[in-house]
């Protein structure tokens, strides 16, 4: 258990450090809080700037106050010199440079860039998608990133997809041959060792029946056989397992026998099977050993009581206790591979250890994401907003005609004031439109108020 073994291992500390969920960050209560307290501050403050940016833009108003116009960074104001053409000069060239224009009682307004506007609210869209798809990852069901690790000859459920089962045929690991290889690669054979070309787990997925009984696992239908190697995982309904990681050699059956300590002689022999084993085994001519004890792991004994580090069999040890015809009340025995004890005084009989039997591990990793496409969707849309708030501008020029027959002309834009100013010269030209001035610029605020004085 996961909030058992942070406790064993690190005390109170690792206790707070599981309760906290520093263990699954991003699947923890409190980011997936912090996560819905973005979302909706987006929501909020998109709502509050959007509505009334609609509105100004959708109710423009051809005709601008002075007032308004004198407030534009680019502003002139000056003589009408070509009279009732100037408006029309101007709105040819306007819409030959894709401005939308708009006419009304000797006021022009032209507009283009509009959707740059929006840029950022399709920004904060694409996040607020992209946000709820990391939300719905805490969700059983929408998300799976999971480890399990299969013996070979082993039948398991796979985790975190119901009714799935997984039997491991075989593993293979395949290496580069140094003497098939060309010179650069035999040399970092030299320097690294033995390379593996290819490591595969041989598998065959079954599923339960729907009408099998919770725990029934004797009637499972084969779906399909696939050998799972790297970067070619294995897929079913959603699900794809991966091949990550191996373990050669894992224990599986030890064998011993037991014999006479005086004599030699054999009673029989036992195979005891490391992952399931059995709690008496009768070893023959009225003998039998009684498995008082087991552990897969042992790491030494702590006051006087064996112990073991994890439940995987990489240094097993037993506590036995040995029933014969000579000796019917049983001697008990503390045996492993390299180290027997008899805790009780010097024993008639012993238990031998002979060999063992071993086999592979295949490490898997079984994902599956339906957010997938949600978060795909989000980081689009994310990047549709970046590029159009960021390669686009809003432009907009006024050209009035004054009742003393001027004109006055403004221009403003959101950014790229180069660019406008580059369009606002050319309508100049092409309707001889009084010289603009750049209010931002020192020496054009000056040109302006000398304006003023001389008029």
């Amino acid at each position: 258990d996961i909030a058992a073994y942070y406790e064993r291992v690190y005390g109170t500390f690792g206790k707070l450090y599981y309760e906290l969920g520093l263990s699954d960050l991003y699947g923890s209560w409190w980011f997936q809080t912090l996560i819905g307290m973005l979302g909706i501050s987006l929501i909020v403050a998109s709502l509050d700037r959007f509505v009334p940016l609609y509105k100004s833009l959708k109710k423009q108003r051809t005709k601008r106050h002075e007032s308004f116009m004198k407030r534009q960074r680019l502003y002139a104001q000056g003589e009408n010199i070509l009279g009732e053409n100037s408006l029309a000069k101007s709105e040819e060239k306007l819409k030959e440079l894709r401005y939308k224009v708009t006419r009304e009682d000797g006021a022009l307004l032209a507009e283009k860039g509009r959707f740059a506007r929006w840029g950022p609210y399709v920004n904060h869209v694409g996040l607020i998608i992209f946000l709820f798809g990391v939300m719905l990852r805490a969700l059983p069901g929408f998300y799976v990133d999971e480890t399990m690790w299969i013996r070979e000859g082993e039948t398991r459920a796979i985790p975190e997809a119901p009714g799935f089962y997984l039997e491991s045929k075989e593993f293979i690991l395949e290496t580069y041959d140094k003497a098939k290889e060309d010179e650069v690669f035999g040399e970092a054979i030299d320097r690294v060792g033995t390379i593996a070309s290819n490591y595969q787990t041989d598998v065959v997925l079954y599923k339960k029946p729907e009408e099998a009984l919770p725990g029934q696992t004797d009637d499972l239908k084969e779906v399909k056989k696939e050998s799972i190697q790297v970067n070619h995982p294995l897929k079913f309904e959603g699900y794809s397992v991966f091949q990550m990681d191996f373990r050669l050699d894992e224990l599986k059956t030890m064998h011993f026998k037991l014999s006479n300590k005086a004599s030699g002689e054999t009673l029989g022999d036992l195979a005891i099977d490391l992952v399931n084993p059995e709690t008496s085994y009768n070893v023959g001519e009225g003998s039998r050993v009684e498995l008082l004890g087991y552990y897969p792991d042992f790491s030494g004994f702590e006051d006087g009581e064996p112990q073991t580090k994890s439940p995987v069999p990489n240094n097993p040890a037993f506590l036995v206790k040995m029933f014969t015809p000579e000796t019917p009340e049983g001697e008990t025995s503390f045996v492993a591979i390299k180290q027997t004890v008899e805790p009780l005084g010097d024993n008639e009989f012993k238990l031998e250890f002979q060999n063992v039997d071993t086999r592979d591990v295949s490490g898997l990793t079984i994902r599956k994401d339906k957010t997938l496409w949600i978060l795909a969707l989000g980081g689009l849309l994310f990047m549709i907003g970046v590029a159009q708030g960021s390669y686009f501008n809003h432009r907009r020029i006024w050209i009035h005609e004054s009742t003393e027959g001027r004109l006055v002309v403004a221009a403003h834009t959101n950014k790229n004031w180069l660019g406008v100013k580059k369009e606002l010269d050319q309508v100049t030209e092409a309707a001889q439109l009084p010289p603009y001035i750049d209010q931002h610029d020192t020496e054009g605020q000056e040109l302006k108020e000398d304006g003023e004085k001389s008029s």
